[in-house]
């Protein structure tokens, strides 16, 4: 199929371009992109794209899928259509599942299952949900978004038993993470000089649990005042601080995930000023809440790492836009209903953001001018495809489509009808959103 987007606003952080464009697209590729395109097929789709945004596909860096183990949160075919729909063109699922992704037969049963979904099975379940959604559901032709498969460091993801790293690297795992974290330093120091010759990222997520404790909201007057077991920002900067030694005495890059502090934001720039080999990713609701909103006590505020106090989401944000921090993650984390119907305490952290995060993250960083639509679609894209040792093509002609096409205006109500998420498990259900992911290639 040709389609031809007319003046459609092209976001290419690759070639650093926000300009107006038609663009041609023909056999998953671009074929051509020009001020205005007349030389066309009679058959070619015609598309007036006015007031639309066009960029690389996004890239999600680590979420969580319910499946195997975990259906009724999410399956792996809701999971590729609820990234679909938020504009992912890529997803990596982390490997705690059950069983967890520790031995090469689960990644290829997992690589399978992709494959099926991209083949069209299970379809006719998300054509039916589909047409009874309230609005236009994704663009028919949008494929299942190519799915990476993170291979947990430790057995069980138990962080006591290192796993046959070099047998799943083999498999076709996209990195090595627990998702969890180590606290044996020990062990993290063998893991990378275990990984050194294999290529392959590994990322980390530094928190004391000792300093944690059973906290579940972070230290400040926010917590004293909703009476809310406190988390010290020195659980993850003290974490994060030995991380940086290890890197420096045995060499490997390590990409440091869930970053929530602003003095985490300082160690960490300065250790790339230092030369050290590291990338570094926030989530999404980091940059967009604070401990303020904990106030609710909405248990789909209950994060771990908690969300910051103001200071951090403002650095944060800061070290987004100079770099410090490479990208920002979804962290999808679907959880049933019961499951979250608890005291906030007591829920399980977590939230889902899969269709949420690019609407939200438009609405109050770019439209209020805070971030460049540049800065936001980097962030996004190109800069967590680079933490993945990946590339990203830019907008060009004969380059790949891996692409996403988003209305900025287009509003919805974030509803069960709405969703393709199995969960619902976020704070702004019920609530009417502005932005709408209309299609991807891929």
């Amino acid at each position: 199929m040709t389609e031809l987007l007319q003046k459609v606003r092209v976001i290419d952080p690759v070639s650093e371009i926000d300009e107006l464009f038609d663009v041609l697209i023909a056999d998953g590729y671009i074929r051509e992109v020009a001020s205005h395109i007349s030389d066309i097929a009679s058959d070619t789709q015609i598309r007036d794209c006015q007031g639309l945004i066009l960029g690389p596909g996004l890239v999600d860096l680590y979420s969580h899928s319910g499946e195997p183990g975990f259906e009724e949160r999410e399956t792996l075919s809701s999971f590729l259509q609820a990234a679909a729909a938020g504009g992912f063109t890529r997803v990596s699922i982390l490997p705690d599942t059950s069983p967890v992704i520790d031995n090469p037969a689960l990644v290829a049963q997992l690589q399978q299952k992709r494959a099926e979904e991209q083949r069209g099975r299970g379809a006719e379940e998300q054509r039916s949900r589909g047409a009874e959604k309230s609005l236009s559901p994704l663009h028919p032709c949008s494929p299942a978004p190519l799915l990476h498969i993170w291979g947990a460091i430790t057995l069980d993801v138990a962080g006591k038993q290192m796993t046959e790293l070099a047998d799943l690297a083999s498999a076709g795992v996209v990195g090595f993470t627990d998702g969890k974290p180590l606290d044996n330093l020990a062990l993290v120091r063998r893991v990378l000089e275990y990984l050194q010759p294999l290529g392959k990222p590994v990322a980390f997520w530094p928190s004391d649990r000792q300093l944690t404790a059973n906290g579940v909201m972070r230290e400040g007057t926010d917590a004293l005042r909703f009476g809310l077991p406190p988390i010290p920002a020195s659980a993850e900067t003290t974490a994060i601080a030995a991380m940086l030694e290890l890197v420096a005495t045995i060499g490997t890059p390590v990409h440091i995930m869930r970053v929530s502090t602003a003095r985490s934001v300082e160690l960490i720039a300065s250790a790339k000023a230092a030369g050290l080999p590291i990338t570094a990713s926030t989530t999404w609701m980091h940059l967009l809440l604070d401990t303020k909103a904990v106030k609710s006590y909405h248990t789909s505020l209950h994060l771990d790492p908690p969300l910051g106090n103001p200071c951090d989401v403002a650095a944060l944000r800061a070290g987004v836009r100079v770099g410090a921090i490479d990208a920002i993650a979804i962290d999808h984390t679907p959880y049933s209903y019961e499951e979250k119907v608890q005291a906030f305490a007591e829920a399980p952290a977590g939230a889902i953001g899969l269709e949420l995060a690019l609407p939200l993250l438009w609405q109050y960083l770019v439209e209020t001018e805070e971030f460049t639509a540049l800065e936001l679609w980097r962030a996004l894209s190109t800069n967590p495809a680079e933490c993945l040792g990946q590339k990203v093509s830019a907008i060009l002609p004969h380059q790949p489509a891996e692409l996403t096409l988003f209305d900025p205006q287009k509003p919805w109500k974030v509803e069960r009808k709405n969703l393709y998420t199995l969960s619902q498990n976020t704070p702004w259900l019920g609530q009417q959103l502005k932005g709408h992911v209309l299609q991807i290639w891929c």
